[in-house]
């Protein structure tokens, strides 16, 4: 069942598979399908709908993730309001007041997690590790925990492991850091000049720190690594910092290919991504057409993503 899956995760167009999106997926089966808002208009109807995938592809515990980081990025908007909820909010309480951020934190990371296991989502995209800067740009800065690195990382490690008592997995974001970036990389290619030292000292520690069985890539060129490709496509980043330095052992997952920030053709993004390192890409548009055009160029996950996915479906048990 698992050996099966193409190397990618796709997003999907409505709140529910169409028919021309079932028969693609009936030839060429993603590793995963990511859910964003315009899936969502209830509780019941994304219950649904998780339940319709999930049948479809003949698979319980089939990997659908979302991002649900509190804040801006909250795609359970249309049923619960969690715009006050950010990690900076988070991590000011925590430097406050640690009783009253634990408590608080419980509530929210429960709250989320019984609503995730309720519709049958399995994978939230957090925690986002990046620390922030004063110059960061606006893509971050509140989604950070903080500007102190220490507190990214405890507050990273509590929040995988609440997600983990809940049974819903985590992605640990993005890696090897995006606090440094001074552009949105939606849009732009960011270009980190900042010294090795202080990466290693700053950026990299919440990653290094923390342990989940999946990371997502920045899309950032880390000019003293790799002045030539963003983190994403640098077999330099992926493999001496991330899978050496950092010592990540489970999937990584690139960021969204569709971004402004990666400057190749969609398929050469994809591929280049593979070629790097990353194990599954990321897709998420819901674009059918694209999706077919990416589908002829990524190959059946390999033997390592297959046991790693092997191991998300122990946890999920």
């Amino acid at each position: 069942m698992i050996k099966n899956r193409k190397a990618i995760i796709f997003g999907i167009s409505s709140y529910k598979l169409k028919k021309n999106e079932r028969l693609f997926f009936k030839k060429f089966k993603p590793w995963g399908i990511i859910l964003f808002s315009r899936n969502i208009k209830s509780l019941e109807q994304l219950k649904k709908l998780v339940s319709e995938i999930k049948k479809f592809f003949n698979d319980v515990n089939f990997p659908i993730l979302i991002d649900v980081e509190g804040g801006r990025v909250s795609r359970l908007n249309k049923i619960i309001d969690l715009s006050t909820f950010t990690q900076d909010y988070f991590g000011k309480i925590y430097i406050k007041n640690k009783k009253l951020f634990f408590n608080n934190y419980k509530i929210f990371i429960n709250t989320v997690a019984n609503i995730l296991n309720y519709v049958g989502i399995n994978i939230n995209t957090v925690p986002v590790l990046d620390v922030r800067r004063k110059d960061s740009h606006n893509v971050i800065a509140d989604r950070s925990f903080s500007k102190n690195q220490n507190v990214v990382t405890a507050l990273g490690k509590i929040c995988i492991d609440l997600y983990k008592k809940n049974k819903i997995c985590t992605v640990i974001k993005h890696a090897p850091g995006h606090g440094l970036s001074k552009y949105d990389s939606h849009l732009k290619t960011p270009i980190v000049r900042n010294s090795k030292n202080e990466l290693i000292k700053k950026d990299f520690k919440p990653f290094k720190k923390n342990k989940s069985l999946f990371t997502m890539t920045a899309h950032i060129i880390y000019e003293k690594y790799d002045a030539k490709y963003t983190a994403t496509h640098s077999k330099i980043v992926i493999n001496r910092i991330i899978r050496k330095y950092i010592n990540f052992k489970g999937i990584i997952i690139s960021d969204d290919i569709s971004m402004k920030s990666l400057k190749f053709p969609l398929i050469e993004n994809a591929t280049k991504a593979l070629e790097a390192g990353c194990n599954l890409i990321l897709h998420c548009n819901g674009n059918l057409k694209e999706m077919k055009k990416i589908s002829k160029v990524i190959p059946i996950i390999d033997n390592f993503t297959q046991k790693k996915t092997s191991d998300f479906y122990k946890f999920l048990r």
